[in-house]
């Protein structure tokens, strides 16, 4: 059974969470996917745990699940503008595709 880590910040489609060494932005619209691989991001370059998605035509891509930030490197502040523009991404998108539930 896992302890389940303080919530520092929460937005609609992020969880900023306090780890011992880290702080760990997690996306929430990845929830139940399936850690297969710990490895660097190329955008961000820290510590990412990262799933497989695939398109319609079976296509896989690699996305980051959650990121960990060294609290010796990074500020809660710092990691608050990631998560707000992962944030406004998601929500631009859901006014794209879904217009009528933004009334």
């Amino acid at each position: 059974m896992s302890v389940e880590l303080p919530i520092l910040k929460k937005g609609s489609f992020y969880f900023i969470k306090d780890a011992d060494t880290d702080f760990i932005l997690e996306d929430k619209t990845k929830r139940g996917l399936a850690v297969k691989e710990t490895s660097i991001d190329e955008k961000l370059n820290v510590k990412a745990d990262k799933g497989m998605i695939h398109d319609m035509d079976g296509i896989g891509y690699w996305v980051p699940i959650r990121w960990y930030f060294s609290k010796n490197l990074f500020t809660i502040e710092k990691i608050s503008e990631y998560a707000d523009i992962m944030e406004k991404k998601y929500v631009d998108l859901r006014e794209l595709t879904c217009p009528e539930d933004n009334v």
